[in-house]
C-alpha cells in the first residue's frame, strides 16, 4: 500500500464524489416525487392514469439501470433529443428510484386499516382531504425503512455512470487503474469515499426509523 499515491488521489475522489453526490441526491429528489405521485395514483385507482403509473412502475423495475441510461444517452439523440450526461444519469437514476419508492409508498398506503378512511370521511372530509392529512403522513411514517433502503440502493447503482462518461467514483477508479497500475490504492479509496457517501444516511435512516417508532408507541 502506496500512501504517498492515495494522498495524490484524494483530490480527484474529492471532485468525483461531489459529482457522484449531486446527482445522485437530485435523482433521489426525483425519486421520491415519482414514487409519490405514482403511488397515489395507484392507491386511489385514478382513471386513466392508473394503467399509465402501472405500467411506468412495472417497466422501470423490471429493466436494469444501465439499460435505461443507454437508451436516454445513445437513443434518444437518434430522434434528434440530445441529453447531457449529468441529465440523463439524474433522470434516469429517478425514474428508476420512482418505480421503487412507488412501491414502498404504496405499501404503507395498503397496509393501513380501513377504519383511518372511515373516520376521516365521517368528520367530513372528503377523499383528497382524507389522503392528504390522514392517510398520507401514515403511510410515509411507515415507509421509512423502505425509503432509506431505497436511498441506499440509488446511490449505489450511480457506479455505472461511468458508462456514460460522467467523472464519477468508479469511473475515476477505473482511469487511474488503466494509467497507473495502482490496483489496491485506487480499490481502497473507491471504498472509503462510498463509505463516506452512504454510511451517514444508513445512521440517519436508523435515527429517523427509531425516533418515528418511538413516537408511535408513545414511549
Amino acid at each position: 500500500m502506496d500512501f504517498e499515491v492515495i494522498l495524490s488521489y484524494l483530490p480527484l475522489y474529492e471532485e468525483a464524489l461531489l459529482l457522484t453526490m449531486r446527482i445522485g441526491w437530485l435523482g433521489v429528489g426525483l425519486a421520491l416525487i415519482f414514487g409519490l405521485l405514482g403511488a397515489a395514483v395507484v392507491h386511489l385507482r385514478l382513471p386513466v392514469l392508473r394503467p399509465l403509473a402501472v405500467c411506468y412502475i412495472e417497466l422501470f423495475r423490471n429493466t436494469p439501470l444501465l439499460v435505461q441510461l443507454f437508451f436516454l444517452y445513445f437513443a434518444l439523440p437518434k430522434i434528434g433529443l440530445h441529453v447531457p450526461p449529468d441529465t440523463c444519469g439524474t433522470l434516469g437514476l429517478g425514474l428508476l428510484g420512482g418505480a421503487y419508492m412507488a412501491e414502498t409508498f404504496r405499501s404503507g398506503l395498503d397496509n393501513l386499516p380501513v377504519i383511518q378512511s372511515e373516520s376521516a370521511q365521517s368528520l367530513g372530509m372528503n377523499r383528497m382531504q382524507t389522503f392528504r392529512y390522514v392517510i398520507l403522513p401514515q403511510a410515509v411514517s411507515s415507509s421509512v425503512p423502505g425509503i432509506v433502503a431505497n436511498i441506499i440502493f440509488l446511490l449505489k447503482e450511480t457506479s455505472v455512470f461511468s458508462t456514460i462518461s460522467l467523472m464519477d467514483l468508479m469511473f475515476t477508479a477505473k482511469d487511474l487503474i488503466g494509467m497507473y497500475a495502482k490496483t489496491l490504492e485506487c480499490l481502497t479509496l473507491l471504498v472509503v469515499f462510498y463509505l463516506i457517501m452512504l454510511l451517514p444516511v444508513s445512521l440517519l435512516g436508523s435515527f429517523v426509523e427509531r425516533r418515528l417508532r418511538h413516537a408511535e408507541f408513545g414511549d
